[in-house]
């Protein structure tokens, strides 16, 4: 199965997919980034931050527009092209959340949006504490389809019969050694089905099925989401999960 391939492959195989994931991949809430103000102590404007995995820049963009000194770091060609079209006043390095190319003490936040989960956590955490000053915060946030919504559910069964388990959902874990402030957001955005199926294309495990097996399971579902959604439209609900922890001093 392809999806039993190593998670840095995975990870890597948007690069064949940056434009659509940056047309189609929703935008985080308001509500993440006032959270890690709150949990981190500090306010973004101004603060120097790295947004790790950044791919094409979506919660750069956000930090970014929040007055944050960002500066996204990214291991894919694609998607780093991707990102320079998004954000050409951004700055971008290349290099992988296990390995930080920054310099020590050099950030207040480093953040990793729905890229946690590519990492190995015992060498992403001392590179993301190395790169903090003191008193700095890491970020983590993730976004997954939320389970308690009954349509949701029966997709993602379908997806999970379809791909193997475990291939949907984000599966992150907050890793031992740091004293974690949590909180878990509800929300949605109204779409219509072309656009929610598009969408699901941009994730890993339908990239790497290859676009014959892919397509003929988002033909299946198209069929299937129209029943649920005559009129074209559906709210597509979403669970996002922060977490920050603060480097002692």
């Amino acid at each position: 199965m392809t999806y039993d391939l190593p998670a840095h492959q995975r990870a890597l195989a948007f690069d064949r997919a940056a434009g659509a994931y940056a047309a189609h991949r929703p935008q985080y809430p308001a509500a993440v980034f006032e959270t890690v103000e709150e949990f981190s102590g500090q306010r973004l404007a101004g603060a120097r931050v790295a947004d790790v995995g950044t791919g094409t820049g979506i919660a750069a963009r956000d930090l970014h527009e929040r007055g944050a000194r960002v500066v996204g770091v990214e291991p894919g060609a694609g998607m780093a092209a991707q990102f320079r079209r998004e954000l050409p006043g951004v700055p971008l390095v290349r290099g992988d959340g296990n390995r930080l190319p920054l310099a020590d003490g050099s950030l207040d936040l480093v953040s990793y949006a729905q890229s946690w989960h590519w990492t190995d956590p015992s060498r992403a955490v001392p590179s993301a504490l190395r790169v903090l000053r003191p008193g700095g915060a890491l970020a983590l946030w993730w976004s997954d389809p939320d389970p308690a919504v009954p349509w949701v559910a029966e997709q993602g069964a379908r997806i999970e019969e379809w791909l193997g388990p475990g291939c949907y959902i984000s599966n992150v874990q907050t890793p031992a050694g740091l004293l974690w402030k949590t909180r878990t957001l509800r929300w949605s955005r109204r779409v219509t089905v072309d656009f929610h199926l598009a969408k699901l294309a941009t994730h890993s495990a339908f990239i790497v099925l290859g676009e014959p097996r892919a397509s003929a399971f988002l033909t299946a579902e198209r069929k299937r989401l129209a029943q649920h959604f005559p009129g074209g439209e559906l709210d597509e609900p979403y669970v996002t999960s922060v977490a920050v922890a603060v480097r002692p001093a």
